[in-house]
């Protein structure tokens, strides 16, 4: 069974985000994620990762302004400064949290910006972060995300993604592959992750439709878990999933998945 994160933006919604950190270490869970640590105090996070005996095993770059619908800056040509900004950022904080690797969302593409000119931004930044993270000893990945949820979204497919890691041409640039975005653009599931398993280094989960959790819908997860142990893949999953009731009520999907 591959490792377990709990989403800390997505699941114990129901309590402070705080007190999310006890209840995924209540739950079984030795590694959490969630989008952003910037507004939050960080020794904070720290005492609570420390205490729970938790990994924090991923959090975002700075992605603009999240609140009013922003979701990533990485493929903006007029946001080169604050996307090199909030690199800095983001390393300042993954090393106070001990966080392996940082993920650099694309971001939709901007009204009156050619694909092109935001493909070269994107290739341009990713160039800058993956440099700067490896210096650090951080590893970069970047997302591909579905255009049903996000229309617009700038990185939505696996190729993609590939295509741009080989024009970057660091070696300290991945894919995170979430299994829910990936199923809702583009099917082939177990072939896509075989076939790029060298270069994905971080997973997500939800079933689909409706985002829920595994066992909820048409994806089966029981066969995918086996498939993804049995490449060797040794990163995390984050369940990054909406609880169709409750976090705690939902929670039995693990068991019946034999986590």
């Amino acid at each position: 069974m591959p490792k377990l994160a709990a989403n800390l933006s997505m699941m114990f919604t129901e309590v402070p985000f705080m007190d999310r950190f006890d209840a995924a270490a209540k739950a079984g869970f030795k590694g959490v994620e969630f989008l952003f640590p910037y507004e939050f105090d960080l020794n904070q996070i720290a005492d609570k990762l420390k205490s729970n005996n938790l990994q924090l095993v991923l959090h975002n770059l700075p992605a603009g302004n999240w609140a009013g619908g922003e979701r990533g800056i990485t493929c903006h040509p007029d946001r080169v400064g604050e996307f090199q900004d909030g690199v800095g950022k983001g390393i300042e904080a993954a090393k106070k949290l001990g966080v392996p690797q940082l993920n650099a969302l694309a971001g939709k593409l901007p009204e009156g910006v050619s694909a092109d000119k935001a493909r070269a931004t994107f290739v341009s930044n990713l160039k800058f972060a993956a440099e700067k993270l490896k210096a650090e000893g951080i590893r970069l990945i970047t997302e591909p995300i579905n255009t049903f949820d996000i229309p617009g979204f700038f990185l939505n497919r696996t190729q993609q993604a590939v295509d741009i890691i080989k024009d970057v041409g660091s070696d300290n640039l991945f894919i995170q592959h979430d299994i829910y975005h990936m199923q809702r653009m583009e099917g082939e599931l177990a072939n896509t992750i075989k076939a790029n398993i060298g270069l994905i280094k971080h997973m997500q989960l939800a079933d689909n439709p409706g985002r829920n959790e595994p066992g909820t819908g048409e994806i089966n997860y029981k066969f995918l878990f086996k498939f993804i142990d049995d490449l060797g893949y040794d990163g995390w999953i984050g369940c990054e999933y909406k609880p169709l009731t409750t976090t705690e009520a939902g929670l039995g999907w693990l068991k019946a998945h034999g986590a």
